[in-house]
């Protein structure tokens, strides 16, 4: 738990340094000012609401417990098991079958499911599922990973701010020792590097708390067997019927919702489906 808080409390510091370098690269000391007004009001959104911005993001409604009964009594009792409140459920319509965890803590935290993902799960493999996604939560990992998409985001917009600023002229600042090529070198490598900087965060962050979620997921549900089924069909699907997600956030799934592969693993969010499965029915045996 202190180990997520740090985490946390060293991405939205790192963000908002980010904020100030750009800012200071464009537009000099008022850039830096408005760099620093602006990272406290997006540290202030990304901590209190950010949960919210993923769900509207991919249009996710509540999943009432007359829609959804079933659903909702296997989360109950897992949250039981967990000994965390019930959270709310949503529901995102799409056939692409996944599900993801988001919140700043257990009594803010939401679970949310795609259509496709009860159309081909039974009823042992959702309760896998809602309990890996109720690892999260219990684990403390959802502030951390809804905040890493946030982060992600802010790195690709800084990178578009600093690409655009190179391109006419470099900022503001200007001296005879050539001060200005001197930015327009910082904002380059900004713009090239920060979108990777953003990947590898994502991913050391994200592949170690999947291992984690798995291992809690499995212990809620008394069996790896229904979590390591689901993650080889929810695996399978989603290459089939990828979904249209945000690479911001493709972390937040309990497997990666599009097909495309990284170029090395180094920069994979999720771990590779045989380990994770690997790992699960290992500590059984």
């Amino acid at each position: 738990m202190f180990g997520n808080f740090f985490k946390t409390f060293f991405l939205l510091t790192l963000m908002a340094c980010l904020f100030l370098f750009v800012g200071y690269l464009i537009g000099g000391e008022g850039g830096l000012i408005i760099a620093f007004l602006f990272s406290l009001i997006f540290n202030f959104f990304t901590y209190f609401f950010s949960h919210k911005i993923v769900l509207m993001s991919y249009n996710a409604k509540p999943l009432s417990e007359a829609e959804a009964p079933r659903l909702h009594a296997i989360l109950a009792e897992l949250s039981q098991a967990a000994q965390i409140p019930k959270p709310p459920l949503y529901l995102v319509n799409n056939p692409s079958p996944n599900a993801f965890a988001t919140g700043r803590n257990p009594k803010n935290a939401v679970v949310c499911v795609t259509s496709g993902l009860t159309e081909i799960l039974n009823e042992d493999e959702i309760k896998g599922v809602l309990g890996h996604e109720l690892g999260h939560i219990k684990n403390r990992d959802i502030l951390l990973a809804t905040i890493v998409a946030s982060f992600a985001s802010a790195i690709m917009f800084l990178a578009n701010m600093a690409k655009w600023a190179a391109f006419f002229g470099g900022g503001s600042r200007d001296d005879e020792r050539g001060g200005n090529a001197v930015g327009l070198v910082a904002l380059l490598v900004t713009a090239i590097l920060a979108p990777i900087a953003a990947v590898l965060i994502q991913a050391a962050i994200s592949r170690q708390r999947e291992y984690q979620a798995d291992a809690t997921g499995a212990n809620l549900a008394g069996t790896p067997i229904g979590l390591a089924n689901a993650l080889k069909k929810l695996s399978y699907a989603s290459k089939r019927i990828p979904l249209e997600a945000s690479p911001a956030t493709s972390h937040l799934f309990i497997v990666k919702p599009f097909s495309g592969q990284a170029i090395f693993n180094l920069f994979s969010t999720h771990p590779p489906i045989e380990k994770r499965i690997e790992r699960l029915v290992g500590r059984y045996e």
